[in-house]
């Protein structure tokens, strides 16, 4: 089965951490990239960061560079995004999801993804 799964999301005051994971099959986790994209209420999704699970390459959205940090097991096909300094604007649904190696997805908004998770909230307080 094609599933993500994710977990981590929580409530959290404004300057705090919070670590997201997300676990896929592993014929999808190899050779793409993986990562999250996030959609607050009345906004459009948008992507947060991404990484290449067969090299080295990482995206990440403008707005959560040097407060995010996304990683990877490929002995668990799993990828992780800790995520330090939260602020309330971070609020959202986040999924986890599964981009071609071009992260055309991620840099686009989603579109061409075909698999997603199904979310996990976080709450940022102020």
């Amino acid at each position: 089965e094609d599933r993500l799964v994710e977990s981590g999301g929580d409530s959290v005051q404004a300057g705090g951490s919070l670590t997201l994971s997300c676990a896929a099959p592993g014929h999808i986790y190899s050779n793409n990239y993986i990562g999250w994209f996030r959609q607050a209420p009345g906004k459009e999704r948008e992507g947060v960061a991404g990484i290449y699970t067969s090299g080295s390459s990482i995206w990440y959205h403008d707005s959560v560079k040097g407060r995010f940090t996304i990683s990877q097991d490929n002995a668990k096909n799993m990828v992780f995004l800790q995520m330090n300094s939260l602020k309330p604007e971070d609020t959202a649904m986040y999924y986890c999801a599964v981009d071609s190696p071009s992260c055309s997805g991620f840099i686009g908004g989603g579109l061409g993804i075909n698999y997603w998770g199904e979310g996990t909230l976080v709450t940022i307080s102020s």
